[in-house]
């Protein structure tokens, strides 16, 4: 019988097939731990700002606005407001007063749980529906737990506390009832107009020589092809970003910048068939100057892209360390 290699081992194929898939899934790993730890550095107000938006703010929005440097936080707060104004011919923002006057209301009403009343599961319920309709509470019954009951017309919602200590966790429900309830959810992260995808990148510094007193690589920017903006000219699509980085030591000294302007034209059928893909920016790194002590500090690089079609320009600011 012929021995099995690696390449014929069924081990090997099977990793082999799943291969892209555990690639994205280490990716996606090194992405939310990169966030987490943004997170764990954000001010106290921009934290408060987080946590009280988390039903609302889209994947996409909480990844930009941990990416943003801290001095852009703010007007991105401003701006994710007005984006879900319903009238912004009037001065007052209904859903901003409305949303905020809900979570006040949940953190007076269910604290006690060992955090904030908003991030408890009756605060969940209370900010996305309202007050209900009709609150039935039931002391402690035979199985030794205490329940509320919350109604929004015919449609009910249990929480039990188990120890009758004041902690309710919200309890199964059928399928009709959580399609209701991520329907609520899906209408307060969309009740603002998105005619495309929001404008967003990847930088990524990638290493190609690394040595005493230099170190050489580049630093690569990716923009899915689905959230450009063209001009349309002559029957082919047209824009251009502008970029600007620049990477500082752990003083704030600059050490690093580069600037520059990447065209991009295509006609209708390369779009479609770019849809899915990235269009990558790339620029060359190259230190010589006190690589030895850079290589033991922690580095900030600040990027701005702008596309010129729109105007609409997002900084980012990533730290990280060489690679040797």
């Amino acid at each position: 019988m012929k021995p099995l290699n690696d390449k014929d081992s069924p081990v090997a194929g099977v990793f082999r097939a799943l291969g892209p898939a555990l690639l994205l899934l280490a990716l996606a790993a090194v992405s939310a731990c990169r966030l987490y730890n943004i997170e764990r550095k954000l001010t106290p107000a921009h934290s408060d700002f987080l946590s009280k938006a988390g039903y609302i703010i889209t994947r996409e929005e909480r990844k930009i606005f941990l990416e943003l440097p801290e001095t852009d936080k703010d007007a991105f707060i401003e701006e994710f407001w007005k984006r879900r104004d319903p009238d912004t011919d009037t001065e007052r923002n209904e859903y901003r007063v409305e949303y905020e006057d809900r979570v006040e209301k949940a953190g007076s009403l269910f604290r006690g749980e060992g955090r904030p009343g908003w991030l408890t599961d009756r605060g969940r319920i209370y900010i996305l529906f309202g007050p209900p309709s009709e609150r039935l509470t039931y002391p402690m019954d035979a199985t030794g737990f205490c329940r509320e009951v919350w109604y929004y017309g015919s449609f009910p919602v249990v929480f039990v506390d188990e120890h009758c200590a004041g902690d309710f966790a919200m309890k199964a429900i059928n399928l009709e009832h959580l399609q209701e309830l991520n329907i609520a959810q899906g209408y307060f992260q969309k009740t603002f107009t998105q005619e495309k995808k929001f404008f967003d990148y990847e930088v990524a510094i990638q290493k190609i020589r690394a040595e005493e007193g230099v170190y050489e690589g580049k630093v690569a920017i990716d923009i899915p092809y689905a959230t450009i903006w063209f001009t349309f000219k002559e029957e082919r699509l047209e824009t251009a970003f502008v970029i600007k980085a620049v990477m500082s030591d752990e003083s704030g000294r600059p050490i690093w910048e580069a600037q520059d302007s990447f065209p991009l034209t295509l006609d209708e059928r390369e779009l479609k068939e770019n849809r899915s893909r990235r269009f990558r920016m790339e620029f060359p790194l190259l230190l010589d100057k006190d690589v030895g002590r850079l290589k033991n500090q922690k580095l900030r690089l600040e990027v701005s892209v702008k596309n010129t079609t729109e105007g609409e320009e997002l900084r980012k600011a990533l730290e990280f360390r060489l690679k040797f």
